[in-house]
């Protein structure tokens, strides 16, 4: 009886361990997810692991390409605030559509 109390013992342990690192949370939120699939996949255990893979760890470039966005945003401003300024130069120098039509 003392082994059968030692192994549930085990098993209420290994239960929490896994509630707390969220193995339970994502495991059960991917079955749902299968659960409410309005057409089901022809291959379940596929869906399963497409999911878990997706609730994994990013790739390894992702903040490699984060860095990359942040810098392409930063030089996406400076050339839209030079071409705003390069438009008000330009309007100083050519007519307006109003002054051209008056002449």
């Amino acid at each position: 009886m003392a082994h059968y109390r030692a192994s549930e013992s085990k098993r209420e342990q290994f239960r929490r361990y896994l509630e707390k690192s969220g193995v339970l949370d994502t495991i059960t939120s991917v079955l749902v997810a299968l659960y409410e699939e309005s057409d089901k996949p022809t291959n379940a255990m596929d869906f399963i692991k497409l999911h878990l893979g997706a609730a994994a760890a990013e790739p390894a470039d992702a903040e490699a390409l984060r860095m990359e966005l942040a810098d392409l945003q930063q030089k996406c401003n400076l050339l839209m605030e030079e071409n705003k300024e390069l438009k008000n130069r330009l309007m100083q120098y050519e007519p307006s559509v109003e002054e051209g039509a008056a002449e």
